[in-house]
């Protein structure tokens, strides 16, 4: 065989291949079935029109009403809930990431349950945790704040305990061969580690904040989401129109500055 020939395996065949897309559509099937669908009534097509040329004429005096509330300071209320929810979420995580990671601890267990705590905190979404501090402290920002702060806790926790599991052991052991506490070896070795790490997913689970706090606005804790609602329920087309507009620039110039700042840090 001339030694510049190239032999050209053919792929393998999966024998179960036909069996993946069988149970595939079969899942779909199921899931289409299981929704209800009664045709669409009659006066869809006149609301349609109707949301259509109110949302391509927006309300532009709602930009800013000097007695009341309007576009901006809804917007700037979002930003805020978003704001302390992510700063909340970002300090309270750092004890349960190193409580979840398992080179930061000698025993399995003890990162086992911290792991355990959360994926517990994680099951319940942000629209529940909202719900729940409405009732417990009354509608506004305030229970929106607690909400995301709580809420984020499970996520950020979870990817700060991956980045401290993936750290290069090699300065920990330096230090501690040297004579180091661990507190010391923590602030020293661990900390530079993760540092840029951590402000990256702050960063990242701050853009998801500011979607999730106007959503919360609709069911009464605090942001844009409650004008929105209200002009929802009273057709006013043109006003959400100018609101859902407000959202989009605003999440896009958040998208882009956090970007740019997370390409820095990593």
């Amino acid at each position: 065989m001339n030694t510049w020939e190239t032999v050209v395996r053919k792929p393998k065949k999966n024998p179960y291949r036909w069996l993946i897309y069988i149970a595939l559509i079969a899942v779909y099937v199921w899931a289409l079935a299981g929704v209800p669908f009664s045709g669409f009534k009659e006066t869809a097509g006149q609301v349609m029109k109707s949301i259509v040329a109110g949302i391509f004429s927006p309300d532009w005096d709602y930009v800013y009403l000097p007695d009341g509330e309007d576009l901006l300071r809804g917007l700037l209320d979002t930003l805020a809930i978003s704001v302390l929810g992510t700063f909340i979420s970002a300090v309270l995580c750092i004890p349960f990431a190193f409580w979840a990671s398992r080179n930061m601890s000698r025993f399995r267990a003890a990162s086992g349950a911290g792991k355990a705590v959360l994926s517990f905190i994680r099951t319940f979404p942000e629209i529940i945790m909202a719900l729940l501090f409405i009732k417990a402290v009354g509608p506004g920002s305030f229970a929106g704040v607690m909400a995301l702060g709580l809420h984020s806790i499970g996520m950020l926790g979870k990817l700060f305990s991956d980045e401290v599991e993936n750290i290069d052991r090699g300065p920990i052991e330096a230090l501690t061969a040297s004579g180091a506490n661990r507190l010391q070896v923590l602030w020293y070795a661990v900390i530079p580690q993760v540092l840029p790490g951590f402000l990256s997913y702050t960063l990242y689970r701050f853009e998801i904040n500011v979607r999730s706090a106007t959503i919360l606005g609709v069911i009464g804790a605090g942001g844009i989401g409650t004008p929105l609602i209200f002009a929802l329920s009273t057709r006013s087309w043109d006003r959400v129109g100018i609101i859902l507009l407000g959202i989009v620039v605003m999440i896009t110039i958040i998208d882009l500055i956090s970007g740019a700042i997370r390409k820095k840090l990593v």
